[in-house]
């Protein structure tokens, strides 16, 4: 970590490779912050990222790597997710979803307050800065058709794919998926 003359922390985040391609990972002293997939929205401004470095990410690559071979269901990772009350709330329900197991934004939308709207439940979801970690993925549409996804559908199906064959491994019974 990088200090900058007044003492504070400078901001730095790395770029890891990844199986589904390249990830950037944004943390705030210990706590993670973002991880981002390329050209995903919304995304802050490369700026507040700080420097590039690739010192003190191995924690995150090591869990990352787990996760995508199939061998880690849970990350054990400090996070710090910012975004307004609402958002914060449906993160947490996301973060309930079982792995290996899907919700609807509708569900999401009926454990919230009476008459809370899919649509604004979709799109606290889609402001999810830790994609992966938070696992947005796990929402689908009413159908259970797949859903916008930050870092595209293509991953989200392999996500979910990988968590499929996760639970299967584990022995957990799993809801036929439609995606």
């Amino acid at each position: 970590m990088t200090v900058t003359a007044g003492g504070a922390a400078a901001a730095v985040h790395t770029v890891l490779a990844t199986s589904l391609g390249q990830l950037t990972v944004v943390p705030e002293g210990r706590a993670l912050t973002g991880l981002y997939f390329p050209r995903h929205w919304p995304r802050p401004g490369r700026t507040s990222f700080g420097q590039r470095t690739d010192e003190g990410f191995e924690e995150v690559a090591r869990q990352l790597g787990e996760y995508l071979d199939g061998e880690r269901s849970a990350f054990e990772l400090p996070l710090r997710a910012r975004g307004n009350e609402f958002d914060r709330r449906v993160w947490e329900l996301i973060a309930g979803i079982p792995y290996g197991q899907t919700t609807t934004y509708g569900e999401l939308a009926r454990e919230l307050e009476a008459g809370t709207d899919p649509r604004d439940v979709g799109a606290a979801v889609g402001r999810n800065p830790l994609s992966i970690v938070i696992p947005c993925h796990r929402v689908v549409g009413a159908t259970g058709k797949l859903t916008g996804y930050a870092g595209g559908l293509d991953r989200k199906r392999a996500l979910l794919e990988i968590e499929h064959a996760g639970a299967l491994r584990a022995g957990h019974a799993l809801a036929t998926g439609l995606w």
